[in-house]
């Protein structure tokens, strides 16, 4: 497989008190515009899931996070795409929206209110009532 070819995206499901953190895709962006994603993104070279989740949770909500343990949440391959979730339940810093060109709307949503959106990803709301149930 090359490489190249493939995006390999590393997110993070953040969870606290029965709520789940998702940002709001801008709607100039070229990938899934205009829909309720996870923070997260796409491996720099050298970079593992872990390091590059640490790395996208600082670049877009400015927190701090120790690499996570263990393995993914939620992992798919696919023609092009490598997606690995990781739960997220501890950081450090105040959540803010530190990339306001990719993402214009970020919060925290109960489960009801979270498969009620637009969303990135049709395994989102399965992984939302794994974490919150």
């Amino acid at each position: 497989m090359d490489e190249h070819l493939t995006h390999h995206v590393s997110c993070g499901l953040l969870v606290s008190a029965g709520r789940v953190f998702l940002v709001h895709r801008s709607p100039s962006k070229a990938w899934y515009p205009n829909v309720w994603d996870l923070p997260g993104g796409h491996l720099e070279p050298d970079e593992n899931g872990r390091q590059a989740l640490v790395r996208e949770l600082r670049e877009e909500l400015s927190v701090e996070i120790a690499p996570p343990s263990g393995n993914a949440l939620f992992t798919r391959q696919e023609a092009g795409l490598f997606l690995e979730v990781w739960r997220v339940e501890e950081w450090d810093g105040d959540i803010i929206n530190a990339a306001p060109d990719e993402h214009d709307a970020f919060g925290w949503f109960s489960l009801d209110e979270a498969v009620s959106l637009d969303l990135a990803d049709g395994d989102y709301p399965a992984l939302f009532k794994q974490v919150l149930s």
